[in-house]
This record gives structure tokens, C-alpha cells and sequence, in this order.
């Protein structure tokens, strides 16, 4: 092997083995190449960042024939460079090595494809094709040639809610990572979706007799989770760039823009909507999304938990619902909390769906998550009223008049509902549940 490819190789294996900020690439060039030739090296990683096709790191592959192809890298690795005299006689291997904060996690130790083509019992070739490594099952409208199937679910107003659903196998296999990787790997303490042990009442609780609650939300938060903090995450675990890619590749799609263009033109998505899905994201319908989700969004849930101490609030996540809560000095504020909580946001890459931003003082009906939490927990009235009056028309007509949607089994659902109110305030559901038991099926 020549020794500008043994430099390059080396120069990729570093890049590649942390953050892709230009300040960390800065650094590890110069940590490969010497410090005799920094400004050159300035100009080769201004380059790189400038020509790599997107944010998240590129394939070893593509830096190996960028360098190679560079002038920059060609005058930085020349004669004035000490990078030929540092290369080691053998190139190290990739191993498995986690940061000091997730060190004692019982995770799967691998260090190769290989390892983790084994470990889920499959082939190399079948490993890249479920990771999608070529990135082509976006570009093809073939159904026999995707990872997922794609089913539209009817929203309240706007066009419908896309559920991209694994393929037996993927599934299979995202189950796999979420039992014996994700599951083991702590959430922030703030995040209530999702948690094992936490729920939406557990979030609202937090929120109970406020002066004023606050509640945002954050538009297509599973597509807008960058991969790059998947990514970040997997290595953070231990696993090496090449491993990391593909299990971030296991567990994120890219939607075909066929399957947008299948539904009528009044139902159909924005431009910029349609563009997010077609770039790679986590898919709603995979098991392992909700957990890396909450997982890519620590450093949100740290930065907005600072935000809410400093501004002496409350704050909970449940999925991408976002609430804050405090007294009357923090209700005076809460314009102004408000910008600063955007500007965080926007900053961790996602985006506020001003929308369904609302600001409840207690004159007014507070909810988080559904609930109503102005003196302690309560089901809406409204919802309540509902649920009564479809019950005494069970009664007094049978459940059959009443099961206008044709749910399969109705009796399950109803006792869902009532078992929903149980769970936010018993004493008022008693009389809900004598009605439920009356009902003759």
C-alpha cells in the first residue's frame, strides 16, 4: 500500500472515530498530520466539510478517494509533513469502546460487521441490504424492493399521518436492538413517553395546580431526529464507525416519493413535508424509533431543563409534546420563556409546530397530555359527558346500535376508556364502571 493511502487511511480511521464539527476534524487532522502544516490543513478540512454530501460523516469509501483526489491533502502530507514517519506498522482494529458513562451497560460487545452480522444470525449481504447501506430502497417504487410497508392514518385536519411499517424480518431484528441495546440505556429523567414505569400521568402530575402551564409542540419529531445523533449515540456505546452505521441503517428509512404521490392531490403533503421523509429519519411504526428518539433528545430534555430551573418552572416531554408549568412570576414571563425555548429547539434541529402552541392560566382549562391538570388530575368534561352518555345508551339500547364504527371488539374498547378514567381519577370513574358492568353483551 502506497504511503499518501496509508496516510489517508489513518487520517479517515481518526475523523471518522468522533464529532464532525470542523473544530474536531481540525483537531484530529492535525494529530495525524502534525502541526507543521495547520493552515494547509484548515484549507483540506474546509474542503471536506464544503464537498461531503451531507451533515452526517461520509463512508470511508468516499473520504479515501477525496483525499486521494485532493490537492490540499496532497501538499499537507508532502515533505514538510511528519505524517509518514507516525504511521504505524499496522493499522489498529476497530474495537468496541464505550464512553465512561455507559461502560457497565450489558450491551452487545461488537466490533466488526461481522460480529454483528452473527450476533443477529444473518448474512453480510443481508445485514447491508436491511441497513439499506446503498441507500437505494428510497429511489425505487417497488413494493418487493423496500424495507417497510407504508399505510396513510386519518388525522383531525390536514393530510393523514404516514406509518411506515418494518417488514417482518427488520422488525424482527429492530425488536432484537431495542430488547438488548436501547432498553438498557437511561433516558433523561424528563422524558415520560415511552419510559418503562413513566407515563402521561406520571408527565402531567408534574403540572398539577400551576398558576400557568405552557405546551409546545415539535413538528415531525420522529423525521426531524438527525441521523448523525443516532450515529453519535451507537458510538457513545461503543460500537465503531462502521458498526454504528449500520444500526443506525437498521433502524431509519427513506420514504420513496412514490408512495406520496399515490394519494389524491388534496390529501397530499407539502413539498417540504414530502422532502423530510425522503431524507433518511426514523420511521413511525419501527419498535426502536420512540426509544432513540428520546435518546437523540438528552441533550434538548438538558438544555430546556436549565432553561426551566433558571426561569424556576417545571418541565416534562411525552413524545414531542413538550410542557412547562410555574407560578405567577413564571406566567408573567411565559412570552418571552417562550423565544428562549424556540431558540433551543431550533438549535437541537427540530422544529416548533406553533400551532399547537398554547399558554393556560387558571382561569382556563389546563391540559397536558389530554389531562386536565388545573387543581389535580381530571379527565376533560367533555370526554367524560361522551363516555357516559355512550354507556347509558348501551344500556338502554344494546351495544350493538352503538358501535357505529364497527370496532371488532367494542366491549374491549369501551372497558379501555373507562379503565383510561379509572387511572386519572378513580373516585369519579366508579359510577362509569357500574354502568359499564350493567351493560348486557
Amino acid at each position: 500500500m502506497a504511503t499518501e493511502e496509508r496516510i489517508a487511511r489513518k487520517l479517515i480511521a481518526a475523523l471518522l472515530a468522533g464529532a464532525w464539527t470542523r473544530e474536531a476534524l481540525l483537531r484530529r487532522t492535525a494529530a495525524i498530520l502534525g502541526r507543521d502544516t495547520r493552515e494547509v490543513q484548515q484549507r483540506l478540512v474546509d474542503e471536506l466539510i464544503e464537498n461531503a454530501p451531507a451533515k452526517y460523516p461520509p463512508s470511508p469509501e468516499w473520504l479515501a478517494a477525496f483525499f486521494l483526489h485532493s490537492d490540499h491533502f496532497k501538499e499537507a502530507t508532502g515533505p514538510k509533513s511528519k505524517a509518514a514517519a507516525k504511521l504505524d506498522p499496522v493499522l489498529t482494529p476497530a474495537r468496541f469502546a464505550p464512553i465512561e458513562r455507559f461502560a457497565e451497560l450489558a450491551v452487545p460487545r461488537l466490533a466488526t460487521p461481522g460480529e454483528l452480522a452473527t450476533w443477529l444470525d444473518i448474512s453480510i449481504d443481508q445485514l447491508d441490504w436491511h441497513a439499506d447501506s446503498r441507500r437505494q430502497h428510497g429511489r425505487t417504487a417497488i413494493p418487493l424492493l423496500q424495507n417497510y410497508r407504508y399505510v396513510f392514518a386519518a388525522k383531525k385536519s390536514g393530510p393523514p399521518r404516514l406509518i411506515e411499517i418494518p417488514k417482518p424480518r427488520l422488525r424482527a431484528i429492530q425488536r432484537r436492538l431495542l430488547r438488548e441495546i436501547l432498553d438498557k440505556v437511561p433516558p433523561h429523567e424528563r422524558a415520560h413517553g415511552f419510559v418503562m414505569g413513566r407515563s402521561c400521568l406520571s408527565g402531567a402530575q408534574n403540572h398539577a395546580g400551576e398558576a400557568v402551564v405552557v405546551t409546545v409542540d415539535l413538528q415531525h419529531f420522529f423525521a426531524n431526529t438527525r441521523l448523525s445523533r443516532l450515529h453519535a449515540l451507537f458510538r457513545s456505546l461503543g460500537y465503531p464507525w462502521a458498526v454504528a452505521r449500520l444500526l443506525t441503517g437498521l433502524c431509519s428509512s427513506a420514504t420513496p416519493g412514490s408512495v406520496f404521490m399515490a394519494l389524491p392531490p388534496s390529501r397530499r403533503h407539502d413539498w417540504s413535508t414530502r422532502k423530510t421523509y425522503q431524507i433518511p429519519h426514523l420511521p413511525q411504526g419501527a419498535p426502536t424509533s420512540p426509544a432513540l428518539a428520546n435518546l437523540a433528545a438528552c441533550s434538548l430534555d438538558r438544555r430546556l431543563l436549565g432553561l426551566a430551573n433558571a426561569y424556576d418552572s417545571n418541565y416534562t416531554r411525552y413524545a414531542d409534546d413538550l410542557a412547562f408549568s410555574g407560578d405567577v412570576i413564571f406566567a408573567k414571563k411565559a412570552e418571552s420563556f417562550l423565544s428562549a425555548v424556540e431558540e433551543i429547539v431550533r438549535d437541537e434541529g427540530f422544529v416548533l409546530n406553533h400551532r399547537k402552541t398554547h399558554i393556560m392560566r387558571r382561569g382556563s382549562r389546563q391540559r397536558v397530555t389530554g389531562i386536565v391538570v388545573n387543581d389535580h388530575l381530571n379527565v376533560p368534561r367533555p370526554a367524560y359527558d361522551l363516555l357516559k352518555a355512550t354507556l347509558h345508551n348501551c344500556i338502554k339500547n344494546g351495544p350493538e346500535a352503538e358501535n357505529r364504527s364497527g370496532l371488532r371488539d367494542f366491549r374491549a374498547h369501551l372497558d379501555g376508556r373507562v379503565s383510561w378514567v379509572e387511572s386519572v381519577n378513580p373516585q369519579r370513574a366508579e359510577r362509569l364502571r357500574r354502568m359499564f358492568e350493567a351493560i348486557r353483551w
